[in-house]
């Protein structure tokens, strides 16, 4: 699991970050990016960019009438800010940052329940790799890497099997009204499906207020049609090491597509420590270095994208499946690629 109290320093060498994992690269080939405003295409693509929850955001919209399309993005913009005084870990005001304060919640948000019911799912689907309580495991880790002359090969085993004991999206009680954590210092990051769940909110937005050709980039990534006839959205999928070999461009129709790599956020120079949490050991995965996952849904990708990156081999499949997502394409350490799913 990805949770993020604060972001760890990457050290020296090739890391990257979520951003250039997952990278947009036009509307369509040949197409610039003008940031700020329309691009003079046929038809028309107004394009707004900013921030949402730490990571860079852009809305593309087709539309004739730029000054729709600049209502409809500050629509998107505000549900945008809403939505990270809800669920942002950066913000000691939000609900989830009182949540984790005090143990419970009275009288929480609908995104929060909902949100929170969602990954309790996809933990049960993917039999607890995908975990939103891994926070203590993230302040563990990094408060260790945080401290001067630290142990390289991280914290002790007695300190990790403390903070696994606080690690379990089962006793996180939704009972009506009110959130509670059943066992005291637990805590949750929602960092694994947020991202997926305000790009969902936002393209659903944009849909009920007509816009049917729409990419919207807030943490991963969500097409609505597309921006002329035979011109898919695309995205590139950069090398996970940082280098430039090997780039895939994905094209998006009615899609969404997600990302997780350990380089993204690393503690050690190394990269031996990431925050992506395997909740069965407490240590950073190793299996991957990166999974990217396509399906119908933004929050299905992210959360599928993480719980990939984290599950046995043999489960892959099966939780693609499960997830109803279509496909995926896991870089493993070795460098060679698995595709899972129909990429016919």
């Amino acid at each position: 699991m990805k949770p993020m109290d604060q972001a760890p320093q990457n050290g020296p060498g090739r890391g990257v970050t979520r951003r250039r994992v997952l990278t947009l690269i036009g509307a369509a080939a040949g197409l610039p990016l003008l940031a700020g405003r329309a691009w003079r295409s046929d038809p028309p693509v107004f394009e707004w960019r900013g921030q949402a929850l730490g990571a860079e955001a852009q809305l593309l919209l087709t539309h004739p009438r730029e000054a729709e399309a600049r209502r409809a993005a500050a629509h998107c913009v505000a549900e945008i800010a809403r939505l990270e005084r809800i669920l942002s870990l950066f913000d000691p005001t939000s609900e989830l940052s009182r949540l984790n304060r005090d143990g419970r919640l009275v009288a929480p948000s609908h995104d929060l329940r909902l949100l929170l019911a969602e990954s309790q799912r996809f933990g049960a689907l993917s039999n607890g790799a995908f975990d939103v309580t891994v926070q203590p495991l993230w302040r563990l880790t990094a408060a260790h890497f945080a401290t001067p002359a630290h142990d390289p090969e991280g914290p002790s085993e007695k300190q990790v099997a403390a903070a696994r004991a606080l690690v379990d999206y089962r006793d996180i009680d939704l009972a009506r009204g009110r959130i509670a954590f059943r066992r005291r210092g637990m805590a949750v990051t929602l960092n694994g499906i947020a991202q997926g769940y305000i790009t969902d909110r936002a393209a659903d937005l944009l849909r009920e207020s007509g816009f049917d050709n729409v990419l919207v980039q807030l943490g991963e990534t969500r097409a609505l049609g597309q921006p002329a006839p035979d011109r898919p959205w695309r995205v590139a999928l950069a090398d996970p090491l940082g280098g430039d070999a090997d780039q895939t461009n994905l094209d998006l129709v009615n899609q969404a597509v997600a990302a997780s790599s350990g380089a993204a956020a690393r503690f050690d120079p190394a990269g031996r420590h990431h925050h992506l949490f395997d909740p069965a050991t407490g240590a950073s995965a190793a299996r991957t270095l990166a999974v990217t996952v396509i399906g119908a849904r933004a929050t299905t990708a992210d959360a599928l994208s993480t719980a990939l990156s984290v599950a046995q081999p043999e489960a892959a499949e099966r939780l693609l499946r499960g997830a109803r997502a279509t496909r995926a394409l896991v870089v493993l350490p070795d460098g060679s690629r698995r595709r899972l799913g129909d990429w016919a």
